[in-house]
């Protein structure tokens, strides 16, 4: 089965194959047995099976997505009012979700990751990365991994996202559990492993262990760091290769000149941006103008959790780049979807070079730019993964092809 895109009024495709060309006019695409087969000018596209006329829109690869956590129960609703009132953003919070989570069934629990990412693709994301790390047992963890697997290849296991309550007085003890028995129920159901660094949840030295267990394991590497003081936890990253390290808020020169010389050395280690965060938390925003000047490989995804940030919008955080990161309209563009794919390691996705996946959305707009000159509207007219039509305004949920 073939599908060809035409009457396309901007084509941003990011092909690895012409970088200096991302964005193509007068184009057409044509996806075939879910890949892309054919990009060029619209008067040469090929006889396909089906034609979508996207009448002057703009089409642009899926939004790779690249940190969430969307396996929980309940809300923080109320923890959100006290932030906006003042009060200040700590990881503590975690551990209300933790006990709402283990008190929920399966089906409750699926049932909220299934709206989630209907929420997440009519909103056009088409790669998604879910952590685990509201469970904090051997049995919930798994649990949580179980499900998002339903959904996605791309399932990070994140026993280390804060120490429990049954553990405050020994936390050796919990480190040696998810190095040890949640480690080798996990990581079957998992392609990563995941770090929270921060002063009310992990140091270095306890981060190192569990990240090289997981590396041990079988498991890519991811690290939560930055997020609230320059805490060491992106040299850590870099040290160990990590694929992405994730915030980065806060960075000292140091920590940037690692990152880019990371960079430079091939795929390296990622610097992962949030901003969705910073917008929901009060917090300062990370410069990504400053990393991108170094030379440094960026990403944006939403971290939609129920505590620091509730939304899985890819395109607020595309307008919120541009707003508050210093970042161009296309360099967050490219962030949001080539450097989602760069932070996964996966070459099939965020781009729309011949041989990628066919994930594609049409704007309702004739120009990338207006993701974040309108930000808040739907601006998503059609989600299409792997060549078929399946969220935005047109569509209905088929199960999560990877």
């Amino acid at each position: 089965m073939s599908v060809v895109i035409e009457n396309i009024g901007q084509l941003v495709t990011f092909d690895p194959a012409e970088p200096e060309r991302p964005i193509r006019t007068g184009a057409a695409l044509v996806i075939e047995e879910g890949r892309v087969a054919w990009v060029g000018d619209a008067a040469e596209a090929p006889a396909a099976d089906t034609r979508i006329d996207a009448a002057g829109a703009a089409v642009i690869p899926g939004f790779v997505d690249s940190h969430s956590h969307l396996v929980f129960a309940g809300d923080r609703v109320d923890e959100f009012e006290a932030r906006m009132a003042g009060r200040a953003y700590t990881a503590g919070g975690i551990r209300t979700t933790v006990a709402a989570t283990r008190d929920a069934t399966d089906d409750e629990l699926r049932a909220r990751l299934h709206h989630l990412v209907v929420q997440a693709r009519a909103q056009g994301t088409t790669t998604l990365e879910i952590k685990s790390g509201y469970g904090l047992t051997v049995v919930d963890e798994q649990r949580a991994l179980r499900l998002a697997h339903e959904l996605t290849d791309e399932t990070t296991y994140l026993g280390a996202h804060v120490v429990p309550t049954e553990y405050t007085d020994d936390r050796t003890a919990y480190v040696d559990l998810v190095c040890g028995d949640m480690l080798e129920a996990c990581a079957p159901l998992a392609r990563w492993i995941d770090v929270f660094i921060d002063a009310g949840a992990f140091t270095v030295d306890e981060a190192r262990r569990i990240l090289l267990a997981g590396r041990d394991a079988g498991l890519g590497l991811r690290v939560h760091a930055g997020q609230l003081a320059a805490d060491g936890g992106v040299a850590l990253a870099v040290e160990l290769g990590a694929e992405s390290v994730d915030h980065a808020t806060f960075l000292t020169d140091d920590d940037i000149d690692a990152l880019a010389a990371s960079a430079r050395d091939g795929d390296g280690t990622v610097a992962t941006l949030l901003p969705l965060v910073e917008f929901s938390t009060k917090q300062p925003y990370p410069d990504a103008r400053r990393l991108l000047d170094a030379g440094v490989a960026v990403a944006l995804a939403t971290d939609c959790n129920p505590g620091s940030n509730f939304s899985s919008s890819m395109p607020l955080a595309v307008a919120l780049a541009v707003r508050e990161l210093g970042m161009t309209p296309l360099e967050a563009l490219a962030a949001a979807t080539r450097g989602g794919a760069r932070a996964l390691r996966r070459t099939d996705a965020g781009h729309l070079g011949v041989g990628a996946r066919g994930d594609a959305v049409i704007l309702d707009a004739g120009d990338h730019r207006h993701l974040a000159y309108r930000p808040g509207v739907p601006i998503v007219r059609h989600v299409l993964v792997a060549g078929a039509l399946v969220g935005g305004r047109a569509g209905t949920f088929d199960p999560w092809p990877g």
